[in-house]
């Protein structure tokens, strides 16, 4: 199928604290597009704080989906978001529309981008109960020293925290014998069923940092520590996937009197750097991106909108 008879599709992606969110909106607003959150954490309500959850008087009259679906005690995983998406710009298409993904969780992205298939043939789950007891009794770092040994690729975008993760890439290798990065490479050759483009926000690396630890103490201000408290009143507990989130588990042993709030901060500062340098990596190796670099147009919001509309003219998306 010839490019511009399919749908069409635009991503604004990039590492977290770069500002996707103003610019997301004011490129809504320019081409009739609506919003689709590509976020693992922003799908749950009552974790607005700590997910840096855009508010109501930021979305500036433009819709917004896949936000505030789902309760913290409720799981969330690339399949959902895939199959929540795909509905999503099935229906901002009938209202003659442009979806607009934007987030910063690459592996949603790719998985409604290239339409990944997660069919799992295998009904055998006696792995991955059994990996899932070795977390629960060894820990979470003696399953990723076994990832690091047969996949270290996987290593470099999979935090030691996300068992989750850990434990389907190891059952894949186990049960395949083909690494999950192989097998995601290879996912990624797929042609797309859209006219898309995909840009990814981007600056200096010191002054990334430097918001990211603006943003932190900002979510602190807010009352970050008051929002974790009212999910443990609720109920919700470590072992959550809603609470494996940076910041919020971080501010649970807080309060559950494992660290002292000073270290809290430390830790949530430190592996968001870290997050936002293995998002940037796996963007990189995306075929087709077109990186949107904040020094390059002197951070002119404007510039950078002109720029982005360009591409979409040139594609014939708007």
């Amino acid at each position: 199928m010839n490019e511009i008879n399919k749908p069409s599709l635009m991503i604004l992606t990039g590492p977290t604290a770069v500002g996707k969110t103003e610019l997301s909106v004011a490129l809504a607003g320019k081409i009739g597009g609506e919003i689709i959150s590509a976020d693992s954490m922003q799908v749950y309500r009552h974790m607005d704080i700590g997910s840096a959850k855009i508010t109501p008087d930021q979305t500036g009259g433009i819709p917004h989906h896949l936000i505030d679906i789902l309760e913290p005690s409720e799981e969330f995983n690339v399949v959902m978001f895939q199959q929540s998406a795909k509905q999503a710009v099935s229906e901002i298409y009938e209202r003659g529309h442009i979806p607009i993904v934007v987030g910063g969780t690459g592996f949603y992205i790719q998985a409604l981008l290239y339409d990944i298939d997660f069919t799992d043939n295998d009904e055998d789950v006696t792995l991955r109960a059994n990996l899932e007891e070795i977390a629960k009794k060894e820990g979470a770092e003696v399953l990723y020293a076994r990832l690091r040994e047969i996949d270290p690729q996987s290593c470099e975008i999979i935090h030691a925290n996300n068992i989750k993760r850990v434990i389907r890439a190891i059952e894949f290798y186990e049960k395949t014998g083909m690494k999950i990065s192989e097998h995601n490479q290879m996912q990624r050759q797929n042609s797309s069923p859209y006219n898309f483009a995909y840009f990814v926000l981007n600056d200096e690396r010191e002054k990334l940092y430097g918001r990211i630890e603006d943003r932190v103490d900002a979510m602190l201000k807010q009352g970050l520590v008051e929002e974790v408290q009212r999910l443990k009143d609720m109920g919700c507990t470590a072992d959550m996937v809603s609470m494996q989130g940076l910041g919020y588990k971080e501010i649970l042993n807080y309060l559950d009197g494992h660290t002292t709030l000073e270290e809290a901060l430390y830790l949530i500062k430190r592996d968001t750097r870290h997050f936002a340098k293995r998002q940037l990596t796996w963007f990189r190796r995306e075929r087709e991106i077109i990186m949107v670099n904040k020094p390059d147009f002197s951070y002119d919001t404007n510039r950078m909108m002109d720029y982005i509309l360009s591409v979409l003219r040139e594609k014939e998306i708007i």
